[in-house]
């Protein structure tokens, strides 16, 4: 049961948009005037009449109560979750009783909620009973893992060929056979199922011609593509968990099988990236007892957000079970024990130094990693000629912001979250520098998401 008596606050419920369209979009419905037959049960639903374009207004229920962080249902057709009606409805209800009473739920918001009850006792059900998850010929999936293992193969010798061809030919060529030419090899790529090999080929070719230094950029991704190439040919020779790393950045399938680690795990950060093909989405978490920080990834349909969303801010009890690879930080989210609910927990902060010293740390085991997750304390966000950066309150040092981080508006409530003051900042280190994702005021107050 969701803590009625303590609702979200705006920013919680904003960080919940899959964009930044959907974070304006709700912001506009989270005033009563759209709104009529809003309600709230004890049992953590949410529901509500929001007028639209039709003659018919949209229904929109959410499940707040759900362990697994709220769902959502809207007669409205996108295919955004939460849509901005989600969005707006609880905009409302965080705005406490008087737009968002108590009552007893309407016959369709109820339907839909014994629905997911009981489809999520079966689930329980099936599971204690032992009902079988994986394949159920376990030699016909050995079979097709080898194949799939000898296409990979293929793929990466093919791969080390053009690179060959590449660097005989001279690294101008690259900028005269222009994107076709790496479209081409990615396609290559995705037939010989390595996707993880097809998606940094594609990167390579958005290098030439991206300004000053750009041969220089495209040697560096070339090598980190030899030697993953490398890396996959000669992966018999290779400790267990480098294997395992191998394995998943060539874009194998892996599963998590790791001990379930339980815990109170504040939600750090969540935020998605989009490409033609799908969507992914990627949420932090900092486990309060066992000091770690841990990446839940889900994916979507090309232009349809991952239905998993919790809110920045709050924290869910629940078990997580780590994927394989040395220095990797991806979990699945296991059983949950209670919704998400408000907790006062920060996790500690480290100086720029640090940071920077983390991420230098974790190359070792991954040489391919772009980011580290790290909290910064006490720093300020400061200008430094046409960029900005994040400076040690407590030290001369700094951290650049990436290019992408300079151009978001978080950058602009950090500032204004700071006012010169020393803050603590949650986000990512690389070597592009680092991205700001949520922020903390130096005494008391609640996140800020800067996604």
């Amino acid at each position: 049961m969701t803590q009625q008596g303590v609702r979200w606050t705006a920013d919680q419920v904003l960080a919940l948009a899959p964009d930044a369209a959907s974070r304006k979009a709700g912001s506009k419905l989270g005033a009563a005037g759209p709104w009529s037959e809003t309600g709230s049960s004890d049992e953590g639903t949410v529901w509500g009449l929001c007028k639209g374009s039709g003659s018919k207004p949209y229904q929109t229920v959410v499940d707040i109560a759900d362990a697994s962080g709220p769902a959502y249902k809207c007669s409205c057709p996108s295919r955004k979750f939460p849509c901005k009606h989600a969005l707006g409805l609880l905009l409302l209800w965080a705005g406490g009783d008087a737009a968002v009473p108590r009552g007893q739920a309407p016959e369709w918001a109820a339907q839909w909620l014994a629905g997911r009850r009981r489809r999520a006792e079966e689930k329980r059900s099936g599971e204690a009973a032992g009902a079988p998850s994986g394949s159920a010929d376990p030699e016909a999936a050995r079979r097709r893992a080898e194949r799939r293992a000898e296409r990979v193969t293929a793929g990466a010798v093919e791969l080390e060929q053009r690179l060959a061809d590449l660097l005989r030919g001279g690294l101008a060529s690259a900028e005269r056979s222009g994107y076709g030419l790496w479209e081409e090899t990615a396609a290559r790529m995705v037939d010989a199922q390595a996707q993880g090999l097809a998606a940094r080929v594609r990167e390579l070719g958005a290098i030439p011609s991206t300004g000053p230094g750009w041969p220089v950029r495209l040697l560096e991704e070339c090598a980190l593509l030899h030697l993953l190439g490398q890396g996959w040919l000669r992966r018999e020779r290779l400790p267990d968990g480098l294997a395992a790393t191998v394995r998943s950045r060539m874009g194998l399938p892996v599963s998590a099988d790791g001990k379930p680690v339980r815990d109170r795990w504040l939600v750090l950060a969540q935020y998605d990236t989009v490409d033609t093909r799908l969507t992914a989405r990627r949420i932090w978490l900092y486990g309060a007892d066992s000091d770690r920080t841990a990446l839940l990834l889900s994916y979507g349909a090309a232009g349809r957000a991952p239905e998993l969303a919790l809110p920045v801010g709050l924290a869910l009890d629940a078990e997580v079970a780590s994927y394989p690879g040395a220095g990797q930080l991806r979990v699945a989210l296991g059983e949950q024990f209670a919704p998400p609910a408000p907790a006062e927990t920060r996790p500690p902060g480290v100086t720029t130094s640090e940071a920077a010293a983390r991420y230098g740390d974790a190359l070792r085991d991954d040489p391919w990693l772009e980011s580290v997750p790290v909290t910064l304390g006490r720093v300020v966000p400061a200008p430094d000629g046409d960029s900005w950066q994040l400076a040690d309150a407590d030290e001369d040092a700094a951290l650049p912001l990436t290019p992408a981080a300079r151009s978001r508006p978080g950058l602009w409530r950090l500032v204004a979250l700071s006012g010169g003051a020393p803050v603590t900042v949650f986000g990512e280190c690389g070597h592009q520098g680092f991205t700001p994702l949520t922020a903390w005021p130096e005494g008391p107050g609640d996140a800020v998401s800067l996604c």
